[in-house]
């Protein structure tokens, strides 16, 4: 990533020993460009199953058509069970390798831009509380609907 700082003077970035980490499920809603996020100290299975029945929660009668990378866990035992007992969340995979394809995948990097770009924060936990507000906080523009006339046709079956 490309910073500005004074000419003639080395940029010093300091480096925290610790090897903390944190993840974030979410889910961008293609009509609203609103986003259901949840913060998790890892990605598998549980954590996954939990990220569901937020969404679940979060519409409780409509069905969820739910677009998926193929993520191993996303693939599990676990979900597939999870699933079977839960019929209004119906998945549409994504092609392997197409980052591009997934709506989810600009919100990441619209993010990125925003909190963490030409922006020091020294603790790990503000950087994800700023993440985790922007994703909360923030409409994102979905063009895939737009790419296939979603609008059109909604209007169209009205």
């Amino acid at each position: 990533m490309r910073v500005w700082h004074p000419c003639g003077q080395t940029p010093v970035i300091p480096v925290s020993p610790q090897r903390t980490s944190t993840h974030f499920y979410a889910a961008l809603n293609l009509q609203t460009g609103s986003e259901i996020v949840m913060r998790s100290a890892v990605m598998n299975a549980q954590a996954t199953i939990l990220f569901l029945l937020m969404l679940l929660a979060a519409y409780p009668t409509q069905p969820i058509l739910l677009l998926w990378d193929r993520a191993t866990w996303h693939r599990s035992k676990l979900i597939t069970a999870f699933l079977q007992q839960h019929p209004r969340i119906e998945i549409l995979w994504f092609p392997p390798a197409s980052p591009d394809l997934n709506p989810q995948e600009h919100v990441w990097k619209a993010t990125r831009e925003a909190i963490s770009h030409n922006h020091l924060m020294p603790k790990l936990d503000h950087l994800a509380d700023a993440f985790e507000a922007h994703l909360a906080t923030t409409r994102f523009p979905c063009s895939l609907l737009d790419l296939h006339h979603y609008s059109y046709l909604c209007m169209m079956f009205k």
